[in-house]
């Protein structure tokens, strides 16, 4: 179905993360959550202002920080099919451990957390059919 208020593939509503190092952080997500790229906005002197990038389902879009934009992070919950893979890339890609991937008493996801060097705190999830 196509969309003419948005673009094809984006869903109403997107995180949108602030960073100072727009292209890092997607790099990142690319590389801990097999993100892919949909679509970047660069200045007139080539720098990135805006990169979008889609894990699974849903789109991330992060903004180059300065020209009065800081930095904001966020926490994100983000289903993926190997909560303990996706955690050891982000940890291998240099983000800080907050607790690795378990099954708690109660929950239906198996969920691990930690923040990426950019602040963003993230919290994978694979849920546990039972």
């Amino acid at each position: 179905m196509t969309s003419h208020f948005k673009p094809d593939g984006h869903s109403s509503v997107s995180a949108y993360l602030v960073a100072p190092d727009a292209l890092a952080l997607a790099d990142f997500m690319c590389t801990v959550f097999g993100a892919h790229e949909v679509r970047r906005i660069d200045h007139d002197d080539g720098t990135v202002r805006h990169v979008e990038v889609k894990i699974d389902d849903s789109v991330i879009m992060v903004g180059q920080a300065g020209g009065g934009f800081e930095p904001v992070s966020a926490w994100l919950h983000v289903y993926v099919a190997d909560a303990d893979g996706v955690y050891a890339r982000a940890i291998a890609q240099g983000a800080s451990p907050m607790f690795e991937p378990e099954l708690r008493p109660g929950d239906t996801d198996r969920r691990g957390g930690f923040i990426d060097p950019w602040g963003n705190t993230w919290f994978p999830a694979t849920q546990v059919v039972q």
